[in-house]
C-alpha cells in the first residue's frame, strides 16, 4: 500500500487540479437563464430574427398557420427530417377545443436541494428577480409564447401556478403553457377566456420541495426534447415540438398535404378518379387538374400563393 501511494497522488492530481480551476467558474456562472449566446449555440441552425435573449423569432404570420396544420401532417414532416422524439400525449387539458400554438420558453425544475436552490435564489435576487421562482418564467414571456416546464410529473405539491399565475401568463403571453407538472385552481383557470393548458393534472397543494433550475435550457417533456424558440402545436392528440428552423417547411408542407387531401376528397367524391389514382403518384391530367382547382377555390389555398407556386417548384408528386 505504501507503494502504491506516490501513483495513486499522481493520478488524482489531474483531477484535483481541474477541481480547483473549475470551482470559481462554476460559482461566477451560478444562474438560472441561459445566456444569450447559450441559446444561439443550441439554436445555431435558424438563420432569422431573435429575441433579445437569442431565442429563435419565428414570424407571426407562421404561427397563425400554424395552429391550424395537422398533427400527424407535422409529426410526418418532422420524422422525414429525423426528428423522432418531438411528441407527447396524456395530458389533462384546459379548453380542449382550441389548438395551442406559440413559440416556446423553458423552464426546468426538480426535487428541492437546498444547497442548490440557495445559490439560484440569491443570484435572481441580486438580478432583480422577485417573487417565487415558478414566477420567474413569466417575466420573460412575450406575446406569442408558450410557457413549457419540465415539472418531473410532479402533481401533488407540484402544482407550478394557480389562477393568479395563469392571469399573469395570459395578459404577458395571450397563450397557454405546457407542464409535465400539476396545476391548481382549475376552476379559475377554465374561466381564463383563450388559455389553453396541457398539464399532467390538477391539485388543490401548493407547490413544495421543488427548486427552478433553468429557464430557456433544453428539457425532456415526457419523450419529447425541447429547446427555447420551438414552435408548439398542442391538440387533443398532444403536443409536438417543432425546431425553429423546420417550421416554414413543416407548416408547408402540413398545408400541402391538406390541400391536396382536400382535391382528392372531392374528386373522390365525384368520382372523377378512382382511389387507386389518388392515392399514387398523380399523372399531370391530375397536376393540370388540382392546379385549376387551387385557382378555383382560393378560399381553401392556406399559405401565400407564391410560397405555394415555390413549393411546387421542386416537389416530386
Amino acid at each position: 500500500m505504501l507503494l502504491l501511494q506516490p501513483f495513486l497522488r499522481r493520478a488524482y492530481l489531474p483531477a484535483f487540479l481541474i477541481f480547483l480551476v473549475l470551482t470559481p467558474a462554476l460559482a461566477s456562472a451560478q444562474q438560472v437563464a441561459y445566456s444569450k449566446e447559450q441559446i444561439i449555440a443550441y439554436t445555431s441552425q435558424w438563420k432569422g430574427e431573435r429575441f433579445p435573449d437569442g431565442r429563435p423569432k419565428v414570424s407571426d404570420s407562421l404561427l397563425k398557420r400554424l395552429a391550424n396544420i395537422s398533427m400527424e401532417e407535422a409529426w410526418g414532416v418532422l420524422k422525414s427530417e429525423g426528428f423522432n422524439n418531438q411528441f407527447e400525449t396524456g395530458w389533462q387539458v384546459i379548453h380542449p377545443e382550441k389548438p395551442l400554438a406559440g413559440r416556446v420558453v423553458t423552464a426546468q425544475y426538480m426535487p428541492m436541494r437546498p444547497d442548490v436552490d440557495g445559490p439560484i435564489k440569491a443570484k435572481g435576487k441580486t438580478d432583480g428577480r422577485i417573487g417565487p421562482t415558478n414566477s420567474w418564467p413569466i417575466d420573460v414571456l412575450q406575446n406569442g409564447d408558450v410557457y413549457v416546464a419540465d415539472g418531473f410529473g410532479k402533481i401533488i405539491d407540484g402544482t407550478l401556478i394557480g389562477d393568479n399565475l395563469g392571469n399573469s401568463i395570459y395578459a404577458k403571453s395571450h397563450n397557454g403553457v405546457v407542464f409535465d407538472a400539476g396545476i391548481r385552481d382549475l376552476e379559475g383557470l377554465e374561466e381564463i377566456d383563450g388559455f389553453v393548458g396541457f398539464v399532467r393534472g390538477s391539485d388543490p397543494s401548493y407547490l413544495k420541495e421543488v427548486m427552478l433550475t433553468g429557464i430557456n435550457c433544453p428539457i425532456r417533456i415526457g419523450r419529447a426534447t425541447v429547446l427555447p424558440g420551438d414552435l408548439i402545436l398542442g391538440k387533443k392528440e398532444g403536443v409536438i415540438f417543432i425546431p425553429a428552423y423546420l417550421a416554414e417547411k413543416t407548416i408547408l408542407t402540413s398545408e400541402f398535404i391538406a390541400l391536396k387531401d382536400d382535391f382528392g376528397h372531392q374528386r373522390l367524391r365525384e368520382k372523377k378518379y378512382t382511389a387507386g389514382q389518388i392515392d399514387q403518384s398523380w399523372t399531370d391530367e391530375i397536376k393540370k387538374d388540382f392546379l385549376k382547382w387551387v385557382d378555383e377555390h382560393p378560399d381553401k389555398v392556406p399559405m401565400p400563393k407564391k410560397d405555394l407556386e415555390n413549393f411546387l417548384k421542386d416537389r416530386n408528386w
